[in-house]
């Protein structure tokens, strides 16, 4: 699956109807058609709020609540999202291009249509999220948890797959073949559903002989 993604602001189909925001985010607000341009958000809580058409450009969040908050048509270009809390988050249509998401608690939630582009992912948690149309393009995913998650038409275009866990996942239709590396301590179990290349096939071949029980010796 590809999905055309604005590389710049101006790209955005509702650029021109965007407003500055400031001052912290607050829980159960709505955001619609905001623009978080620059800045640190710490410790702050927008839990339960909603963002609407709103775009986030070098904006960084530590420490922030963002619980069951839902994110429709969102543009998230340059973040830095560090030891945010966003699980049971439902997204939609969004986009993250050029980030990083570092020790982000993002189980339960809910993606679809999403794309990470550029984007580095560090111990983030999407055990039992459920990933639909989500495309990570040229992305370093590293300790990340998709334990008993399920994942539907998830594609790894360029990406470096390092120490990335499927242990009980759901697979249906997930295209591994051009990652450019699969780094999967404990999780080839869960790579029913997905589709990989041969030369994939043949370095994941010790895993799964072990996981079969086969001890493979030359004589």
């Amino acid at each position: 699956m590809s999905r055309a993604v604005p590389d710049q602001l101006t790209d955005l189909p509702y650029a021109e109807l965007l407003s500055p925001h400031t001052g912290a985010l607050r829980s159960d607000e709505r955001y619609d058609t905001v623009l978080f341009d620059g800045g640190e958000h710490t410790d702050e809580s927008a839990a339960g709020a909603t963002f609407l058409e709103c775009a986030f450009t070098g904006v960084a969040l530590s420490g922030v609540k963002l619980r069951q908050a839902r994110f429709n048509e969102v543009w998230v270009q340059a973040g830095r999202w560090v030891a945010c809390d966003l699980s049971d988050t439902e997204w939609q249509d969004a986009a993250f291009s050029g980030g990083v998401l570092a020790g982000v608690a993002a189980h339960g939630s809910a993606l679809r249509r999403v794309v990470f582009r550029g984007c580095k992912l560090e111990a983030v948690n999407l055990r039992a999220a459920v990933l639909r149309d989500v495309v990570f393009e040229d992305c370093l995913l590293r300790d990340v948890d998709f334990g008993e998650a399920k994942l539907t038409g998830v594609s790894f275009p360029g990406s470096t797959l390092e120490e990335v866990r499927l242990r009980g996942a759901t697979l249906s239709k997930v295209d591994l073949r051009d990652a450019a590396r699969l780094g999967l301590p404990d999780g080839h179990q869960g790579l029913r559903g997905a589709v990989i290349n041969s030369t994939q096939l043949l370095e994941l071949a010790p895993q799964f002989a072990h996981a079969l029980g086969i001890t493979v010796q030359d004589r």
